[in-house]
């Protein structure tokens, strides 16, 4: 497991300014009262031996001169990291949305493993959360399904897991001297590498040259579609370090009827949804979309099936237009079909690959400035992602999770990020804002409801799904 952070990696650590926090997390909900958390604690120690990266905290080598490496924790303490909380009663999924809110607008401590879990108790009495979260530098979204599946089990009483083969020993932490001594001995390596990449070009000039040549297209794409300044919003503000955070529950199978029948992926449907939602959202607001296209960043996976179960990150990015100003769902939807269709066989996601690999012999300083500047360009309007999760149920000390909701991060100018995962038939939408820019981030959700139903009923999905309607806790009125 390497120990040096890939350049992407570190870049999501110099992207944590004013208000930005880089860590992924979810809200997950579970049947029945909650277990002890001594109990949980127990289970989650049991298994961090499967997840050793889970133990290893961060250490900065001096004066800049390479990227940060992964550590033993001398002191690592789980109870630290797994904390426990409960919400007043009566309480309802209102309560745990403000807590998840709170709990996601707080830094990770980069002197610790960078990674926590809180147990929520006493929703309406029949329920009980986890609010997980991980930093983007440690896990993508793709690999923390890998994660997830780890930590949970996909029976109510499962077997317990193997015990590691010897007690953990923390390796001892190398000194400042040592960690700048490693950085310059590996910058000084580089040019070796290089020659056995050319060694390679010898060997296989055909494969090479085809691969580099699909490469190059692909940064051409990349810098036609997504280095020119997308459109003004009002997504696009100065943010706080305060969330507001809610989500829709939705049928996958109803997606995938609107898919089937109106020809796409269901990708393709995920991205309408937003689009119509965010349409509706700014026309009720008094803005004019006439003609509007907003510019999604869709970070797409280019793990191989090799890799699964591994840490750190191997994402591309796609540039995904969002036609807020198209008000019929069908032509929203060809709309986002053609411009989806036509970014794949651009191969923009393979120049986005080409990207994040040459950036690995970046010099650590330059990675950071150019990390910095990205961060305040106006390349995208917020980020929508699509994971898929597990297609099964899975279950924590043998209570059945019932739903699971992500989160992306904020960047700074991004007032609002959409997160999609799909678990056991269903698909959970987490809608994380800037706390002050958008006080109305339910009137959102509410539109993105709107316009699934309106996406099933253009495409008869419902009668195909067997089913009716996303499913959401409405809002308790105030008395």
């Amino acid at each position: 497991m390497p120990t040096r952070l890939t350049a992407l990696d570190s870049s999501f650590l110099h992207l944590e300014d004013n208000g930005a926090h880089m860590h992924v997390a979810a809200v997950m909900t579970f049947e029945g009262v909650a277990p002890a958390y001594d109990d949980l604690v127990e289970a989650i120690e049991a298994r961090l031996h499967l997840v050793p990266r889970y133990r290893q905290r961060l250490a900065f080598v001096p004066l800049g001169q390479g990227r940060p490496r992964w550590v033993d924790d001398p002191h690592f303490n789980a109870r630290y990291h797994i904390r426990h909380t409960a919400l007043p009663a009566p309480a309802s999924d209102e309560e745990l949305k403000r807590l998840a809110a709170r709990v996601f607008g707080q830094r990770l401590d980069r002197s610790k493993p960078l990674w926590e879990i809180w147990l929520v108790e006493s929703i309406d009495s029949t329920r009980f959360a986890i609010l997980s979260k991980t930093h983007h530098a440690l896990v993508d979204g793709v690999s923390g399904v890998d994660i997830v599946s780890i930590l949970f089990d996909p029976m109510r009483d499962p077997a317990p897991p193997a015990p590691p083969s010897a007690p953990w020993l923390p390796r001892p932490v190398p000194t400042q001297t040592e960690l700048l001594a490693e950085a310059l001995l590996e910058r000084s390596t580089v040019p070796a590498e290089a020659l056995r990449g050319v060694r390679k070009l010898t060997r296989a000039p055909r494969q090479v040259a085809e691969r580099l040549a699909g490469g190059v297209a692909g940064l051409g794409s990349m810098a036609l579609a997504g280095l020119s300044p997308a459109p003004r919003s009002s997504l696009n503000v100065d943010i706080g370090p305060h969330r507001r955070y809610t989500w829709v529950d939705a049928d996958l199978r109803r997606f995938k009827a609107i898919k089937s029948s109106l020809g796409g992926t269901v990708n393709d449907v995920v991205l309408t949804a937003v689009s119509l939602a965010l349409g509706r959202w700014m026309r009720g607001r008094g803005e004019d979309t006439d003609g509007l296209v907003l510019r999604a960043m869709v970070p797409v996976s280019v793990r191989a099936e090799a890799q699964e179960g591994a840490l750190g990150n191997r994402v591309a990015t796609m540039w995904a237009p969002l036609p807020v100003g198209v008000e019929d769902p069908v032509a929203a939807f060809d709309e986002v079909h053609r411009a989806m269709r036509g970014l794949k066989e651009s191969g923009q996601a393979v120049g986005a690959e080409t990207l994040t690999q040459l950036a690995d012999f970046a010099p650590p300083t330059i990675m950071s400035q150019a990390a910095r500047l990205q961060a305040r360009q106006r390349f995208f309007n917020l980020v929508v992602t699509n994971v898929p999760g597990p297609q099964f149920e899975l279950f924590l000390l043998g209570h059945r999770m019932l739903g699971l909701y992500p989160v992306v991060p904020l960047a700074l100018k991004q007032a609002l990020g959409i997160a999609i995962m799909s678990y056991n038939g269903r698909l959970g939408f987490g809608l994380l804002a800037d706390f002050d820019a958008l006080a109305d981030l339910e009137d959102i959700a509410e539109h993105l409801e709107g316009a699934i139903d309106d996406l099933a009923r253009v495409a008869d999905a419902d009668d195909r799904a067997g089913r009716t309607g996303p499913r959401r806790t409405p809002t308790p009125v105030a008395t």
